[in-house]
């Protein structure tokens, strides 16, 4: 299974940029960048409510499940 962010879509579309979000969020904008690439393996339900709530979306405007193999590094974002 593969999770896809598309986190990068969302901030086109609301004409954001990473480093307001991570602001507005209250996290890094290294970890706004690790989320975005896709190199996380996991994010605490706040910081993605927090996502949301900044973005005006829901999870699944930012997170899509594709079937197929699951690799990557591991790694976990979340409120600093």
């Amino acid at each position: 299974m593969t999770i896809v962010v598309n986190l990068d879509v969302m901030l086109a579309r609301r004409k954001m940029r990473s480093r307001e979000l991570a602001e507005r969020v209250g996290i890094t904008e290294q970890n706004i960048s690790l989320l975005k690439s896709g190199k996380v393996r996991g994010v605490r339900f706040d910081t993605l409510a927090a996502i949301c709530e900044v973005l005006q979306c829901q999870p699944g405007d930012i997170l899509e499940y594709r079937p197929g193999d699951a690799s990557g590094p591991d790694g976990e974002i979340g409120d600093e």
